[in-house]
């Protein structure tokens, strides 16, 4: 009985520790070809992955056929603000890359490399 409520304990620990990882929460990315949008980060399983939840443009807030889409996926903390191992899709050009973030207070930066070519951005935390 005893191993039962340590392995309990120990699951719940993990599921509360990612939890409160403070990444988590609703992201502004910066203009890409006309266009942002507000991206909700947010546990994925065992990694962290971001769903795009709102996208405006010049004229304000549109409906966009990327809204419900993941834009960061596969992303694993790593501690100290710092995650890696993740994905990044970057609409306006429908292509993929290896990506990185780093978390400091209300900025988040993400980087996505192809190759030797990288693109970065930083977003803000929505409040």
């Amino acid at each position: 009985m005893k191993q039962v409520v340590t392995a309990v304990a120990l699951v719940l620990t993990a599921s509360m520790a990612q939890a409160a990882d403070p990444v988590f929460g609703m992201w502004k990315t910066q203009v890409d070809d006309g266009a942002y949008a507000q991206v909700q980060i947010a546990p994925c399983g065992k990694k962290i992955c971001g769903t795009i939840e709102r996208t405006f443009n010049a004229s304000g807030e549109y409906k966009s056929p990327n809204i419900g889409k993941k834009l960061v996926w596969d992303m694993a903390a790593n501690g100290d603000g710092a995650y890696s191992g993740g994905k990044i899709w970057q609409p306006s050009t429908g292509k993929e890359y290896k990506s990185k973030m780093a978390l400091s207070g209300d900025v988040l930066s993400v980087s996505g490399c192809w190759g030797i070519i990288c693109k970065k951005q930083s977003w803000s935390r929505v409040k």
